[in-house]
């Protein structure tokens, strides 16, 4: 298998001037691509501040992260956004959808960004609209559908580009028990289709869909342990 992410003696500290606060402690972390892993803790844990670093959305203050053996500490921001367009498919817990634009032109936009032509653009969104179940809705606004089913459109959305990786942040956290379930589901078939999946979650029941858990406590990795499946 082929190392995805490799972290080495990460930290990262917010200084206010008043008060320095060390959210990540000397951390040490490889995900294989195709891996299913859940990233867990309290609030304060860590885990939010390493998400925002494999996201390419903050920067760590020491050590390495590596992302399909690039240095991210080494891009310039230029580079940090193709990187976020390119490799990285980002689910959110508010789906973070556009409001007056049909599901399948929101799933079309990362691959606006990207400078794929409008054949090859739609005929994807279409696929992946199809993937998620959601055929039938390719025209329909957002605020015409359920919170499952936005959601289903933005994980078609992150996986407009083909990723490496599918960073998902608490996405159960606005659904009932039935849509997340769904959801988790489908990142379960997406992975077992070699997709790599890293969700991060609070909730013990969705972190038992992966295949790994690894438990942050006070910015260090308390638990990292492979499930049984």
């Amino acid at each position: 298998m082929n190392e995805t992410i490799k972290i080495t003696k990460l930290n990262k500290i917010y200084d206010t001037g008043a008060v320095q606060v060390h959210a990540l402690k000397n951390i040490n972390l490889t995900i294989e691509k195709g891996e299913y892993v859940a990233i867990m803790g309290h609030s304060g844990s860590g885990k939010s501040t390493l998400m925002n670093i494999l996201g390419c959305l903050d920067k760590p203050t020491g050590g390495t992260y590596e992302l399909d053996g690039i240095d991210i500490s080494k891009q310039s921001q230029r580079q940090l956004s193709y990187i976020r367009n390119k490799k990285i498919g980002f689910v959110f817990q508010s789906f973070n959808l556009i409001p007056r634009t049909t599901a399948i032109k929101n799933v079309e936009l990362p691959m606006i960004y990207a400078k794929v032509g409008a054949k090859e653009r739609i005929a994807r969104a279409k696929y992946l609209l199809e993937k998620v179940g959601l055929g039938a809705r390719l025209n329909h606004m957002p605020n015409e559908i359920s919170g499952g089913q936005k959601q289903r459109i933005a994980i078609a959305r992150a996986l407009a580009n083909e990723p490496s990786i599918l960073l998902a942040d608490e996405p159960t956290g606005n659904l009932d028990t039935a849509s997340s379930v769904e959801i988790m589901e489908l990142f379960t078939q997406l992975n077992n289709e070699g997709v790599t999946v890293v969700v991060v979650t609070h909730e013990d029941d969705i972190a038992e869909f992966t295949k790994r858990i690894v438990r942050f406590k006070d910015g260090n990795i308390i638990e990292d342990r492979r499930l049984v499946k």
